[in-house]
């Protein structure tokens, strides 16, 4: 379609013609319906490949998961000698790393994220950062019960629900967002926060299961010591529910026009998923 940029997505699960990870799949086809030229690649550190499949398009996005997201030095190498691409979106989508305070074991993750942003800024190529913190209905249909199983399949807890913290913090559709901002001046060399007003709930305020819960709160301090005496996979769902659901930084800061726009704001015409609406299918 004319003036609509062509878009090469980068991940170790994309395949063609969509890519079959849990966030690459939706980003694609929606790439696709919205009449960009699409392109997948699997393989970034293969240097041959990848300078060919880059010099063939306008926009990058990687959506590489933790594993690899080192490697996606190799992609801001290949995009400077390349000298075509017009906007890079590294693997993100999920929180600001910059305002961020985490502990490990996900802490080295995020510093790669961080690593990653720098290396973007020190190389001067344009980029979008998508921040759309946790995804609702990944989260959401469990209330965020740590250790428990997340995603669509998972259901509301039955009889009590464990609250990090004092249920305070507050805690978003990204997929399309992130597709208008491909060609958008107003997120060029910007962070694009997915971050309705509406949609920012703390746990205390979900009331949907229609019966009382028993409320059992971990302090902050508690957690932390958790963390440390947990094992896999369960240290590492703690680690990243800690700085959201205990600490608040999701909410705890102002969108400063200088590095960041909300995208309901820019795109005030976009529909975005009421987090009642989510929650309303499984209870």
């Amino acid at each position: 379609m004319a003036g609509k940029s062509k878009i090469l997505f980068i991940g170790e699960f994309l395949l063609p013609p969509l890519g079959t990870g849990y966030i690459g799949k939706f980003i694609v086809e929606a790439s696709a319906k919205a009449g960009h030229d699409t392109f997948v690649l699997g393989d970034l550190c293969d240097h041959v490949s990848l300078v060919k499949a880059i010099k063939q398009v306008d926009v990058v996005i990687s959506t590489v998961g933790h594993s690899l997201l080192a490697h996606q030095l190799n992609i801001i190498a290949t995009i400077n000698e390349a000298g075509n691409v017009k906007r890079f979106f590294p693997s993100e989508f999920g929180n600001d790393v910059d305002r961020l305070h985490t502990v490990e074991p996900t802490k080295t993750t995020f510093n790669t994220e961080v690593q990653i942003r720098r290396a973007v800024e020190a190389e001067g190529i344009p980029f979008t950062y998508v921040v759309n913190f946790y995804c609702a209905d990944f989260f959401l249909p469990n209330l965020a019960q740590p250790g428990h199983v997340v995603g669509p399949s998972a259901g509301p807890p039955k009889d009590k629900v464990i609250i990090l913290g004092d249920g305070n913090a507050k805690g978003q559709d990204f997929v399309t967002y992130t597709i208008k901002a491909v060609d958008d001046p107003k997120t060029l060399n910007k962070i694009l926060y997915i971050k309705p007003p509406q949609n920012i709930i703390t746990l205390n305020e979900l009331k949907k299961t229609g019966k009382n819960l028993e409320r059992i709160y971990v302090p902050g301090e508690q957690v932390l010591n958790n963390i440390q005496e947990a094992m896999f996979p369960l240290n590492m769902a703690l680690s990243i529910s800690y700085p959201a659901f205990v600490k608040g930084e999701q909410t705890n800061f102002e969108i400063d026009p200088s590095f960041g726009v909300e995208a309901s704001q820019v795109y005030p015409h976009v529909k975005h998923t009421p987090v009642d609406e989510i929650l309303n299918q499984y209870v």
